[in-house]
């Protein structure tokens, strides 16, 4: 919900459309992106909007259903590429700002666990305010593996650690890399740790 996750879902080639509700108003704003995809919004009230969200979500008139976004492979990692890494970071708050953020600086891919992060939903989509759309996903079953098989294809792997011995601009670091983020208050687990080739502090 909400325009900009809205927006960037309908022009998206990735992302597969069962149907979106909308205000007149908020139809309105989207009638290219709507016209372009060829499907008919459900035009219904804010009153409406608010009962099928949670409470005090900023739906902005705008409702989208929609199938989850294919998995990438890391296979399928560029070469000289720039990814995150999440180990076990929940709040879908946070993990939608870090994907916002990605967006911005075009990172190539999200690397996340299937158990302990949170689920790709509406709350996350908001908050990552369209970027979702933008950033590829890697859902992993075993991050530890996970990073082995970076490091097999050459990634430097960066744990951002607030005890680790040098600030990240203090730390030489060359793509192909992967930022390897902990969890809210634990941080990094210890097989996290062990998998990265050097850890760095952000001051």
């Amino acid at each position: 919900w909400g325009f900009h996750p809205v927006r960037e879902a309908l022009r998206s080639k990735h992302r597969e459309i069962i149907r979106l509700w909308a205000t007149p108003e908020a139809a309105g704003r989207l009638e290219a992106e709507i016209s372009t995809r060829g499907i008919e919004p459900r035009l219904t009230t804010l009153e409406d909007l608010n009962q099928r969200l949670p409470q005090d979500s900023v739906h902005q008139g705008l409702l989208l259903e929609a199938k989850p976004l294919a998995s990438i492979d890391i296979a399928d990692l560029p070469e000289k590429g720039l990814v995150l890494v999440l180990d076990q970071v929940t709040d879908p708050h946070n993990v939608g700002a870090i994907v916002r953020t990605a967006a911005a600086f075009a990172v190539d891919a999200i690397i996340t666990t299937e158990r302990h992060s949170p689920a790709m939903t509406g709350v996350l989509a908001k908050s990552a305010s369209g970027g979702l759309e933008h950033v590829p996903l890697c859902v992993v079953v075993n991050l530890a593996r996970a990073l082995e098989a970076l490091g097999d294809k050459g990634y430097q792997r960066v744990g951002l650690d607030s005890d680790g011995p040098a600030s990240l601009e203090d730390t030489d670091i060359a793509r192909p890399l992967a930022l390897v983020l902990g969890a809210e208050g634990k941080g990094l687990r210890r097989l996290s740790r062990e998998n990265c080739d050097v850890l760095a502090r952000l001051d």
